[in-house]
């Protein structure tokens, strides 16, 4: 199944200058976050190495997918293990992949504040809240759904890098990062409802991309 192998794959979307794998790119990123734990204690540092770095690929490819860039994904994804590091002795949950997470957001969300960008700021759209389903039961597949995860890899990550950010977003937590809507919603900091009001949304766009694309292929 296309989205599930896609979900295996570390690799984030086409960016000029990439050219290797979700993991190889994420080799400097774990070196200099290594690095730092000259300046702690060795057990402090192997306990969060221990929880923290599976998640390493977690990271770098949201990083790719919101920063659209290696190089920035990379430093986004450093920031975000020093700034895990330093509040590692205080952290008490959640889960820590999407804690990791929803610091890499805010780590990404601080850079585009910095040049003058808002990409991780709020649409005006009317969403569905929280109250309008259980938060116990995520939906069957859509049809869209299963249609999407027919199609080759390489085209539906070049889709998914062409979503708004929100929709993009809401994309890798739930079918790379593997996240479920509660998770999803705490880390993008919105109800469970809007997550699954964006998820619905963001399948929807990309198979109307993956017919436009298809159509010009034919």
């Amino acid at each position: 199944m296309m989205l599930a192998r896609l979900r295996a794959s570390p690799a984030g979307p086409p960016v000029t200058g990439a050219g290797h794998g979700g993991s190889r790119n994420s080799q400097p990123v774990e070196r200099n976050v290594m690095a730092s734990y000259a300046d702690d204690t060795q057990d402090r540092a192997r306990r969060f190495r221990d929880a923290a770095l599976p998640y390493l690929d977690d990271v770098f490819t949201l990083a790719r997918y919101l920063m659209r860039n290696t190089a920035d994904a990379e430093d986004a994804a450093q920031e975000c293990y020093l700034r895990a590091l330093r509040h590692f002795d205080s952290y008490r949950g959640p889960a820590m992949k999407p804690w990791l997470l929803s610091i890499l957001r805010n780590v990404c969300n601080a850079e585009f504040a910095r040049r003058g960008r808002s990409e991780l700021t709020e649409e005006c759209e009317t969403e569905t809240t929280a109250g309008d389903a259980p938060l116990w039961q995520e939906p069957e597949a859509s049809p869209e759904t299963s249609l999407l995860r027919a199609h080759d890899d390489e085209t539906i990550r070049g889709l998914v890098a062409a979503l708004p950010q929100q929709f993009r977003e809401i994309i890798v937590l739930r079918e790379i990062n593997d996240l479920s809507y509660q998770e999803i919603a705490q880390v993008a900091g919105v109800p469970v409802g809007t997550v699954m009001s964006r998820l619905a949304r963001a399948r929807a766009m990309l198979r109307a991309a993956w017919n436009v694309a298809e159509g010009a292929a034919s």
